[in-house]
């Protein structure tokens, strides 16, 4: 997922946040609240769907799906069935081409994806919040909180950490491939195969036992535990199982592993992603055509579901979801709020959050149009508080 380091303007955004303030950059938190929870209730947003917005909403939010329900078929495609005109990445990748000159140096791009993944969530999904929280910017802290407007974000994180245990895996349901790094390390070093095992799960767990919503509990004590746990993962991760991998760098059981993680993980899990992302689509046409607080709970539940074959992907944003742009695209983070605002008042809705030619992450007018669309637009657009919206 790509992430910026940029916070958003809330006094431009008008939001409100009653905390008591003693210079321009920290803020108090008011006596008597719990430690380690946002100390008022922050204002999301001042954008409520009334009978007057409703078809600017809904057709902004149609939009939106649109694209992000192509953007998952023409990644599931990248890879499945042709990638710039030639073979399919996953053909590629199985047989070492492209950049990868050997089975071995597949399996350590496998590891990489893991690595980079657990120390995403331990130092930027997690870490740039309480980062913010422990300098007292308690409001920029809840704002820096990936799936905060669903309250999503521990599932996201934990998503993130499954990703990784289905790579080493070979497989989606915590079961154990033939052909899998974990039991290839299980086979020449038990121990090895022990430790990232169980770091692995040791970080699932300390995520999912942070206090929830994350947004309200930055400062809690659970959201150290959590840190410690995905930076000890990739510890183990970056030194132990990479250094291993060297060592049985020529044996011929790579190409296995390699094979059985792209049939077994990669391509079911694009496959889910187009189902759902499909799914939600059509519940926001739905929406669309009959608004309802019913069909925005719907609506809202379908986001839900089609986060989970996203965030358990993140572990191989390598290929087609990285070159092609399509990461950012679907899951840039920060939102630009103003923009969103300012895309609903345009008039211009779909003219607005497309680009077209070649991906280039260094420009800026492609990355404008990526932080108003994907699923956190989405998101913005169907919940409030923690909740489906009301209309």
């Amino acid at each position: 997922m790509k992430r910026q380091l940029i916070l958003i303007s809330l006094m431009a955004m008008g939001l409100g946040f009653s905390a008591c303030s003693n210079d321009s950059n920290n803020e108090e938190v008011k006596p008597g609240i719990p430690e380690g929870t946002a100390d008022v209730t922050i204002q999301e947003n001042n954008i409520d769907v009334t009978s007057q917005n409703i078809g600017t909403w809904t057709q902004y939010a149609t939009a939106v799906a649109n694209l992000l329900a192509k953007d998952a078929s023409d990644l599931n495609k990248a890879w499945s069935v042709s990638y710039n005109d030639g073979e399919a990445y996953a053909q590629t990748f199985k047989s070492f081409g492209g950049e990868y000159q050997s089975a071995a140096a597949c399996v350590q791009q496998i590891v990489d994806g893991c690595i980079d993944i657990a120390g995403e969530v331990g130092t930027a999904k997690i870490g740039e919040p309480r980062d913010l929280w422990e300098a007292k910017k308690y409001t920029e802290a809840v704002y820096a909180v990936e799936s905060w407007y669903s309250w999503h974000s521990i599932d996201d994180y934990s998503n993130n950490i499954i990703s990784i245990r289905n790579a080493f895996n070979g497989t989606r349901n915590n079961q154990e491939a033939t052909h899998s790094l974990a039991a290839f390390t299980k086979a020449q070093n038990a121990t090895l195969y022990a430790s990232v095992k169980g770091k692995i799960e040791a970080a699932y767990n300390s995520i999912k036992g942070m206090a929830a919503p994350f947004r309200s509990h930055i400062g809690s004590p659970s959201v150290l535990v959590a840190q410690e746990a995905c930076a000890t993962l990739v510890n183990v991760l970056e030194k132990d199982l990479t250094s291993f991998i060297s060592q049985h760098a020529d044996d011929d059981e790579m190409e296995e592993i390699v094979s059985t993680y792209v049939d077994q993980v990669v391509l079911p899990t694009y496959a889910d992603l187009v189902a759902k992302t499909a799914a939600l689509r059509q519940s926001i046409i739905a929406l669309s055509n009959q608004p309802s607080s019913s069909n925005f709970k719907k609506a809202a539940d379908l986001w839900i579901e089609a986060r989970e074959p996203w965030e358990t992907s993140e572990a191989f944003l390598f290929g087609p979801v990285a070159d092609l742009g399509l990461d950012p695209n679907m899951d840039s983070w920060p939102l630009d709020v103003d923009a969103i605002k300012g895309v609903m008042e345009s008039g211009k809705i779909e003219e607005l959050i497309k680009w077209e030619g070649e991906y280039d992450e260094e420009n800026e007018d492609i990355e404008a149009v990526q932080n108003v669309r994907g699923f956190h637009t989405l998101e913005f657009l169907l919940f409030k508080d923690g909740k489906a919206r009301n209309y």
